[in-house]
């Protein structure tokens, strides 16, 4: 099994890097994380690695950190979620939500990943909740009490504003207390938002 791989980027583009080792271009299934943090076609760079083998073929995945290569090969550990869907999650939320979505058992901002239904989200959060660490910065953390319909409002506005769902979401909760209306909410995640 490769641990990881370096060489040139030949070709990025959703979900997918191509790598040029040694003259060998390796194809790369990648989170939008990943995909984004990494630099321009031609660079040098190096990519974290796993391997897995199907009956239908060989796949590779990669990661531009330790870290997320940790997260998915946990998220891969628990039942039901398979690589294609471990890089889906990846791709979801940024890892530091991620993780504290996991930590904090937040199923409802887990099934805003797209392809990821409550029952597979709660196998999640119930299998990992003790095996991920919190090394994110605490200005991220969610107040666990907060108006739920404010923050649904809240998010579908800032959806209609151009904001991804995902994002739109996290930045209404991180935004959200127990007294918070969806304006209060919307109000005070503009001013923090940054595109």
């Amino acid at each position: 099994m490769f641990s990881f791989l370096r060489g040139i980027i030949e070709e990025k583009s959703e979900g997918l890097l191509v790598l040029d080792v040694g003259g060998v271009g390796y194809e790369l299934a990648v989170s939008s994380n990943t995909l984004t943090s990494l630099p321009h076609e031609g660079d040098i760079v190096k990519i974290f690695t796993y391997m897995a083998v199907r009956e239908d073929g060989v796949y590779l995945f990669g990661f531009a950190t330790r870290e997320e290569k940790e997260l998915f090969l946990k998220l891969i550990s628990v039942s039901g979620v398979g690589p294609k869907m471990a890089i889906a999650i990846l791709s979801g939320l940024n890892l530091s939500d991620l993780s504290i979505a996991i930590q904090t058992g937040d199923v409802k901002i887990l099934c805003t990943i797209k392809g990821l239904g409550k029952k597979t989200a709660e196998r999640i959060c119930l299998e990992l909740k003790n095996k991920i660490g919190l090394t994110m910065p605490n200005e991220t953390t969610f107040n666990v009490n907060y108006n739920e319909d404010a923050v649904s409002l809240a998010t579908e506005t800032l959806i209609s504003l151009g904001i991804n769902r995902n994002e739109a979401y996290t930045l209404a909760r991180s935004c959200a207390d127990e007294n918070s209306t969806a304006e209060d909410i919307i109000s005070k995640a503009l001013r923090g938002y940054k595109a």
